[in-house]
Order: C-alpha cells, then sequence, then structure tokens
C-alpha cells in the first residue's frame, strides 16, 4: 500500500493548481483569436494553405485555390456567396506552388509576402511609404489593401489589390492611368482558362493624346474604341447604363480612369478580358446558378483594328466588308480582291484645296486620337471639349463632345 507522505501531497497540490493555469491561458488564446477581424490580417498571423480571409460581409474570400483541370495553387480572391468558385484577382499568376505549402504573412515593413515549402518568398507586394503597424484588410469590394492599423483612408493605402487587376474588373476598380506615378491600371488576359498567367492581350485606356480604350496584342492595338463621349466610349454602344450598374469616366490632372458601380450591392457583376481580347459582361443569376453573358464587346470582323486600312471603311452588313472612301480607290486592287486589305486606298485625283471640300459621312468610328490635340471648356450645363487631329491627307478635323451624365472632368 503506498503511503503519499507530504512532501508528495504539495507536488499533487501544486499540479492540480497548474491545471486551471493551463484552462486559463488556453480561454484566453481562443479569445483572442475570436477578437481578431475575419477580414484582417496581422503581422502576427500565418495564412495556410486551407485558411481564409472573409471580408466583413462575406462577399469575397481571400484564400488558395486550384483552376479547373490543373494541379497548381494560387494566392487569390474569390466571390464568397455563390456556387460557383470564380476568382476575380491572383497573386502568384506567374509563379504557382505545386504543392499545398503555401503560407501568406505581413512582414512589419507592410508587405504581403507568399512563402512556399522551403520558405522562399515567390510574390510580393511593395509598399508605397514606410509602415509603423501595418495591417491588410479585404474589403467587401473585393479590394485587399495594406494600410496603417486604424487609417481606413484610402489615399493612404501602402497597397492594394485593384490597383494590380488581372483579367476581371469588377465594380469600383480602375481601368485606366496615375498621371502622377505612371502607373497602368489595365487588364491582361489569361493564358487559359487553367493556367491564370499573362496572356499576350492587355485591355487598356490609352493615355497619349485624347484617350480612348483599345485591346493590345504583343504591342500592337487588336482593337480600339472611339473617344469617351459623356454617355461611353462612343465605339462601344452597348456600354451603356443599366439598371445593374452605373459608370464614371475620370479625367483630371492627377489620374484618368475609367470605373464602374453596383446600383444593388446584392448583385454579382464582373467584365472579363478572354484570350482573345473580346471583352464579356458577366451577371451572377441566382436562379440558375450560374453566370449570365450580359454582353460582349468586340464581336464582330469591323471591331478588328485597321482591318481596310488607311482611308478605307468597314460596313459589317456590306460583303466584303471593306470599301474606300469616297473619292478613293483600292492601293492595291489585286490584295483586295483576295480580301487583303491592309494597304487601304488612295485618292483618285490629287488634292485640290481651293476645289474639294467636306463629305459628311455617318454611323463611323472617329479617327485615333493618340496624337491629337484637345482643350476641355467647362460650362454651366455642360462640358465639351474640342478635339483636333491632323492626318496624313492634310486634312484637318474638328468635333464638339458633349455629355450629359456621371463624369468627371477636372
Amino acid at each position: 500500500m503506498a503511503v503519499m507522505t507530504l512532501h508528495s501531497i504539495d507536488k499533487v497540490r501544486a499540479k492540480m493548481d497548474f491545471i486551471p493555469m493551463l484552462v486559463f491561458y488556453f480561454i484566453s488564446f481562443l479569445i483572442v483569436r475570436t477578437a481578431t477581424s475575419p477580414d484582417t490580417i496581422y503581422t502576427t498571423q500565418f495564412i495556410r494553405d486551407g485558411d481564409t480571409i472573409v471580408s466583413a460581409g462575406g462577399t469575397y474570400i481571400l484564400g488558395f485555390f486550384t483552376p479547373e483541370k490543373s494541379r497548381n495553387r494560387y494566392l487569390g480572391i474569390w466571390y464568397g456567396k455563390i456556387s460557383v468558385q470564380t476568382a476575380v484577382w491572383v497573386a502568384n499568376r506567374e509563379t504557382p506552388l505545386n504543392d499545398s505549402s503555401g503560407v501568406v504573412r505581413l512582414t512589419n515593413q507592410g508587405l504581403l509576402v507568399l512563402l512556399n515549402r522551403s520558405g522562399s518568398i515567390i510574390w510580393s507586394s511593395n509598399t508605397s511609404a514606410p509602415a509603423r503597424n501595418p495591417v491588410a484588410q479585404l474589403l467587401d469590394s473585393g479590394n485587399l489593401f495594406v494600410k496603417e492599423e486604424g487609417d481606413n483612408n484610402m489615399e493612404n493605402s501602402l497597397w492594394q489589390s485593384f490597383e494590380y487587376p488581372g483579367n476581371t474588373l469588377i465594380p469600383g476598380s480602375k481601368l485606366g492611368r496615375n498621371r502622377i506615378t505612371g502607373m497602368d491600371w489595365h487588364l491582361t488576359s489569361r493564358k487559359s482558362s487553367d493556367d491564370p498567367s499573362r496572356g499576350n492581350i492587355s485591355i487598356i485606356l490609352i493615355p497619349g493624346g485624347y484617350p480612348e480604350d483599345a485591346a493590345v496584342e504583343d504591342s500592337k492595338v487588336k482593337y480600339r474604341a472611339e473617344p469617351w463621349n459623356g454617355p461611353g466610349f462612343s465605339g462601344l454602344p452597348r456600354l451603356k447604363p443599366k439598371p445593374i450598374y452605373t459608370f464614371e469616366f475620370v479625367f483630371n490632372d492627377n489620374e484618368i480612369f475609367y470605373r464602374e458601380t453596383l446600383v444593388d450591392n446584392s448583385t454579382h457583376w464582373r467584365v472579363f478580358a478572354t484570350q482573345n481580347g473580346d471583352l464579356q459582361l458577366l451577371l451572377w443569376m441566382e436562379q440558375t446558378q450560374s453566370w449570365f453573358l450580359y454582353a460582349i464587346i468586340n464581336t464582330d470582323n469591323c471591331e478588328r483594328y485597321n482591318l481596310c486600312g488607311p482611308n478605307g471603311i468597314c460596313s459589317i452588313d456590306h460583303s466584303p466588308v471593306c470599301d474606300c472612301l469616297y473619292g478613293f480607290v483600292a492601293k492595291v486592287p489585286r490584295d483586295w480582291k483576295k480580301t487583303g486589305w491592309s494597304s487601304g486606298c488612295l485618292r483618285k485625283t490629287a488634292l485640290n484645296c481651293s476645289r474639294d471640300g467636306f463629305r459628311k459621312l455617318r454611323g463611323l468610328k472617329m479617327p485615333e486620337t493618340i496624337k491629337s490635340w484637345f482643350s476641355i471648356e467647362l460650362k454651366m450645363t455642360y462640358r465639351r471639349t474640342t478635339a483636333l487631329w491632323r492626318h496624313p491627307n492634310t486634312s484637318r478635323l474638328r468635333i464638339n463632345i458633349h455629355w450629359v451624365g456621371v463624369f468627371h472632368f477636372q
């Protein structure tokens, strides 16, 4: 029979006293973890594969995912309230993980870093200023931004994902340029649906001259819209305010951009750049639990850039689609007979400024505005831009563009 001495009894009591302390520290740890905002990353946290950060309203989720028919893992943002996982932003689109060992953390310098199995950084954000007490927060807009804790002014952000879009434009994000820093906000197609790395096509807002939208493939313009005319880009008749969203065009000394805003924040809407440069406007339908193709931009042959060459005109309801302007003829007739129109058209007779005049043409895109000169006059009831182009045939074109609607020119 074992006999407990006074010393052994004291040891048992010490152990029993220690158990409540363990329970206290464990509960305290749980309280701290619970108090941590689920939409925020702190410098003391590690976000591992399988963990997620969820925006306050549950609209968006940040975490690791694998595209269909792929084995790679990516850090991305996707919708949190729909049944089909749809990524709207990918961090490491050029440097995928080949296993589930990825870890994300926020450094004391305010950098989001993605580490692989060996601890090497395979992706990192940058920062616009030294950080003191940084946190990263995922907003219900889908924007992941790094800031000083307690500072919710987006203009003071250290970094934000909205400034580095992929192939998707979501409401609140911008397509354009920061005219102070020179940073471009543009869409870039994916290589494939299974590979989110950068494709060959970018959707950009051309900043030179009077701004216009264009799809660029390997540094060459593939499609272009006409200049902004207030209601929209005049070459994109489908782009008009809808009950689902509104849009604005901001053009001032600091920045130039196009941006959409949802009328009802409970809807899910995105503009998606396809592999061939088309823009798809997609709306999530709760009834069918699928994405509805609301509209496609760049849908016909005449949208192709410079299809009919200089002084050529494209009419989608004609066959063939290319013809020459009045007073012009094909530059290389044998090529035109083989539908090779890129050489364009020449004047039938030399220009005579004392005899020749101007002819009105309707339903055509305006010329490129990249090298245009323009001035903005502010009026009480409307704003007018006067643009002037110089053409190779020495003629000049002057237009007045009037706006009524949502826009900002400063």
